[in-house]
């Protein structure tokens, strides 16, 4: 079996606390025709050089009805900038449009096999798979990006079509796992194309 949530498998449940004080479940986004899942932190500057075209994406497909959820699963024990406490301070500062959930377990970023940070999961309604890897293709300067995958896809899925390209590899730092060192992944993570 991957490491990472294959195109087509459905969306992991999940039970975690968000920086506004409230627990969300996987179900408490039903209401949306297509939910964006992504592996994110606080200090991890591929994810700080994209926040602002992550948010233009957010903000140009709310309106169709897609909803993003950014979940850290970072150690806190790794970089302390990535705690509880400082998520919602991140979260005062920016006013990012989508929730901020902490995965203090890491449980669901093996459940879905999170390799970065940034990396998105896009589910269809039936909360299947059909976007998987990097939001754009030059996270950590934007201004040098050529292509925004996760664009591309969103516009794909509201007009009905198939995506062209449902995986990328994700880019970015790897996720910062309890007790390892900071540059270390699983053995059985690996690029996904």
């Amino acid at each position: 079996m991957a490491f990472t949530l294959q195109i087509g498998q459905s969306a992991p449940e999940f039970t975690l606390p968000a920086t506004d004080g409230k627990t969300y479940r996987l179900q408490d986004f039903d209401d949306a025709p297509i939910l964006v899942l992504f592996f994110t932190c606080n200090h991890c500057p591929y994810v700080i050089g994209s926040d602002e075209v992550t948010r233009k994406t957010a903000e140009k497909f709310s309106p169709r009805g897609v909803r993003f959820v950014g979940i850290n699963s970072n150690s806190p024990n790794t970089y302390a900038e990535d705690s509880f406490d400082n998520m919602i301070k991140r979260m005062e500062e920016k006013k990012f449009p989508w929730i901020y959930l902490y995965d203090r377990s890491q449980e669901v970023a093996r459940a879905y096999g999170a390799l970065r940070t940034p990396h998105f999961y896009v589910f269809d309604k039936d909360r299947k798979l059909v976007y998987t890897g990097r939001g754009v293709d030059n996270p950590r300067d934007t201004s040098k990006m050529t292509v925004n995958d996760l664009d591309n896809a969103l516009t794909e899925i509201t007009e009905g079509k198939p995506v062209s390209t449902p995986a990328t590899n994700p880019i970015g730092c790897n996720v910062k796992w309890e007790g390892q060192d900071a540059h270390w992944m699983p053995a059985d993570a690996c690029d996904l194309v």
